[in-house]
């Protein structure tokens, strides 16, 4: 095998790695986050006896339902690639790699990973603030007389919003600077590659070179 093929073959061997990893991450990630939604849903108890706002149930019962899909699509396809690449993964065969989907299914790789780790934790954050304006909601002042013009549930929903919000746009920020930093490290390591694939070409061209006859010079004396 010539350098330039040991080197194809090493990078193939290192994305099928990476895609492996990232539907093992999306796989765990989407059913812990889709389940904890699922039982948001059933175990929060709704007071009869409250008048909660139309856009407020809504929203929640929204949110609840886009997420758990999200995830679940999330999971669907890490479910379905993933023990095709973990069977060629097992087999210890330079040339097996070839026999792996994850090159032609590489943009449902990115969807997935998408899916379970922005989108659906973007939403995970939202079904926080939502389930907290929906629990603490009916709950009232102690006091009968109390002059404040905000309920203790009120303020206690507030409260999770004001902290989960700043988080929210923490989450944003480092999730696109991570992104641009994931871009610029793989163009950094193409422009590497490249360079490394034209030194094996000169060395294996300089070897194949190396056996040619060299033409006398000089001719033989008597």
């Amino acid at each position: 095998m010539s350098l330039n093929e040991h080197s194809m073959q090493a990078l193939s061997w290192r994305k099928l790695y990476l895609s492996r990893a990232k539907l093992k991450a999306s796989s765990r990630t989407s059913a812990l986050l889709s389940g904890f939604a699922m039982v948001a849903m059933v175990e929060v108890q709704l007071d009869a006896n409250h008048d909660y706002p139309q856009g407020l149930l809504i929203a929640f019962s929204a949110c609840t339902t886009v997420l758990v899909a999200v995830h679940l699509f999330a999971l669907m396809i890490s479910t379905c690639i993933l023990p095709n690449i973990e069977a060629v993964s097992n087999v210890h065969n330079l040339n097996s790699v070839k026999e792996s989907p994850h090159e032609r299914m590489h943009r449902h790789i990115e969807l997935a990973w998408a899916f379970s780790t922005v989108i659906g934790t973007l939403l995970f954050l939202a079904e926080v603030v939502l389930l907290c304006w929906v629990k603490f909601l009916p709950l009232k002042n102690s006091s009968q007389n109390s002059s404040s013009t905000i309920t203790s549930g009120e303020a206690a929903a507030i409260a999770s919003t004001s902290i989960m919000v700043p988080f929210g746009l923490i989450f944003i920020v480092f999730a696109v600077h991570f992104y641009r930093s994931l871009v610029s490290h793989k163009t950094d390591r193409q422009f590497q590659e490249l360079n490394e694939l034209a030194e094996f070409a000169r060395l294996q061209d300089q070897l194949d070179h190396r056996g040619d006859p060299i033409s006398p010079g000089v001719s033989h004396f008597a």
